[in-house]
């Protein structure tokens, strides 16, 4: 399977809370929800196409505790998003939970990049991540993302997590698609490519 990842990002690159102010108040962040005024038809879309690509969820603790307290509760197994997150596969990375409860979960408790790339090992489409910052920041430095679709929203918080480590391992990727939503919202999807090339424009 393909490792794929669809991450939030503000301008100035922080992917922290997306979705609401209770999601990660922590280090005193005040700017929860900055996502959610953007949403609209082309987002939606968008979000419907990449999961429907999905045979497998690889989750870290804190989105898959906010995705477990929400999606069991508004369960539709028509719905192209609901029905995909309550009955796939879903892999927790953690270190602090015990027990996933949420029907079709288990824990990765450690081990976690053996146990990555066994999932990639199997058959299927795609291995799917969304949220799960610190997660993503690992898999970054690991090498382990194949595709990324970085969805890039016209804000600036100057405050909050960032997404890119300063130590991600050095990749190129390849630019595949991108579109922008009627709400300014930029979507860019990237397959890797192999190593960065380098070059000097003063020998042009």
């Amino acid at each position: 399977m393909k490792l794929t990842v669809t991450t939030f990002v503000t301008l100035d690159g922080v992917y922290q809370a997306p979705g609401g102010p209770q999601e990660d108040p922590s280090d005193g962040f005040v700017h929860g929800g900055w996502s959610a005024p953007y949403g609209d038809e082309d987002f939606g879309r968008f979000m419907i196409e990449v999961f429907d690509q999905a045979d497998t969820f690889l989750l870290g603790r804190k989105t898959y505790e906010i995705f477990a307290s929400y999606w069991p509760n508004h369960d539709d197994p028509a719905d192209p998003i609901a029905g995909r997150l309550n009955r796939l596969p879903k892999h927790v990375a953690t270190t602090t939970l015990t027990a996933a409860d949420w029907q079709n979960s288990r824990l990765i408790t450690g081990g976690t990049r053996q146990a990555v790339a066994d999932l990639k090992a199997q058959d299927g489409r795609e291995l799917q991540v969304h949220g799960s910052g610190v997660l993503v920041r690992w898999l970054l430095r690991e090498g382990l993302v194949d595709t990324l679709h970085l969805l890039s929203f016209p804000v600036l918080l100057g405050t909050g997590k960032r997404l890119f480590p300063t130590d991600a391992l050095p990749t190129a990727f390849a630019l595949a698609q991108t579109r922008v939503t009627s709400s300014g919202v930029v979507i860019s999807s990237y397959e890797r490519s192999g190593h960065p090339e380098y070059g000097d424009f003063a020998e042009e």
